[in-house]
């Protein structure tokens, strides 16, 4: 199974044609990912057939939440069951660095039947096998991790023992700087089943135009469809 994060609509498509087995669908990569706006949201269940899984974040920076962006947040899974979304993806911290449980069981429970991933709030906790018994009892279905560190590669060790130890109660899926030329290794020392990757690419401005007074460099956040074609075909000739 290989899950791929797309930031816009153009990326969304690209990468289903490309051969992801699902989507983590976001918005504004420079903030690690935002919840999709609603017509973002609207046309990708409207032509996409593979499942995705739409990120429910209000915001960037730390996962600490006020109780008005977790309202925010019960308002935007409520939309997204609407929608018919297969699953939703939450991450919701304390302040003293373990899981929320209170509110992260709230919004599962809100969430269902569709699925729930946890996503890489679990990097930032401080006990990472509490954490992920925490996220079991709060009927969670997966957890996005890099091992608690920026790069899934470097975090492999940890990766591979929380595999273990969850078992069959909770997949447990690498993501962060998952790419074709390490997708075989990370698979094979974790024994993972599930990968994430964002494939990302870089795209320069289409503008003829661009005021040198502003002194702008804009580009997008887009997907590299032949990498994600590459690490499909290698996870496909792992378990054939």
């Amino acid at each position: 199974m290989l899950e791929i994060a797309v930031f816009n609509i153009g990326s969304a498509l690209q990468a289903a044609k490309a051969g992801a087995d699902r989507l983590e669908l976001c918005e504004n990569p420079q903030e690690g990912g935002t919840t999709p706006s609603y017509g973002t949201l609207k046309l990708v269940k409207e032509k996409i057939g593979i499942p995705v899984f739409p990120i429910i974040r209000p915001r960037g920076g730390y996962f600490l939440y006020s109780e008005a962006e977790f309202e925010v947040m019960k308002q935007d899974i409520r939309l997204c069951k609407e929608l018919g979304f297969e699953g939703v993806v939450i991450g919701l911290l304390l302040a003293d660095g373990n899981i929320d449980l209170a509110r992260t069981s709230a919004l599962a429970e809100l969430a269902y039947p569709m699925d729930v991933s946890f996503h890489r709030a679990f990097d930032r906790c401080v006990d990472a096998f509490k954490g992920l018994e925490d996220i079991i009892a709060a009927g969670c279905t997966r957890i996005l991790t890099s091992g608690q560190t920026p790069n899934a590669g470097d975090g492999k060790e940890l990766i591979r023992q929380l595999i273990s130890k969850a078992g069959d109660r909770i997949v447990i899926m690498p993501g962060s700087g998952v790419r074709s030329s390490n997708i075989r290794e990370l698979a094979d020392y974790t024994g993972a089943k599930e990968l994430h990757s964002s494939a990302r690419l870089n795209v320069k401005s289409g503008m003829q135009f661009s005021p040198a007074g502003m002194k702008e460099n804009l580009q997008r956040v887009e997907v590299d469809a032949e990498e994600v074609r590459k690490m499909k075909e290698i996870l496909t000739s792992m378990y054939a």
